[in-house]
């Protein structure tokens, strides 16, 4: 599999909603499936994905961007039915549902990122919550 770049991926991010998104397909393309096994794979386990994780675009906005960036109509061998668009969040938690290769490593890094830039601050919180949370007092 191809690995895509860093500015490959930030062309595939525009704004819908007042949030910065991706489409189904281009995070499929990302991750090294089909957009269908992708879509698949959300659907199986939508409890994951809220509504601030993804939403999918109604008719005017799959129209647009018909006209910014050129994807087919329905009935000429394009999508038939109305794409789904993921935040941050929901590109994160698709590659913890996706089964692929690409997809695993993405999920590897992110972990690896994230508690390399938690301080010991923000550990001391994660403790203080979850003792609160969970506390037998």
């Amino acid at each position: 599999m191809t690995k895509i770049s860093k500015t490959e991926i930030e062309k595939c991010i525009f704004i819908v909603r007042k949030q910065k998104v991706m489409l189904d397909s281009d995070l499929a393309r990302i991750y090294g499936v089909e957009t269908k096994a992708l879509n698949r794979a959300m659907k199986r386990n939508s409890d994951r994905f809220p509504p601030d994780f993804m939403f999918q675009l109604n008719e005017k906005e799959a129209e647009f961007l018909r006209y910014q960036f050129g994807t087919s109509k329905v009935g000429r061998g394009g999508r038939r039915y109305l794409p789904y668009v993921f935040t941050e969040h929901g590109a994160l938690m698709l590659a913890n549902v996706l089964n692929s290769d690409i997809a695993v490593e993405a999920s590897i890094q992110v972990v690896r990122d994230c508690t390399r830039n938690f301080s010991q601050k923000n550990w001391n919180l994660i403790i203080e919550i979850h003792t609160q949370l969970y506390s037998t007092d």
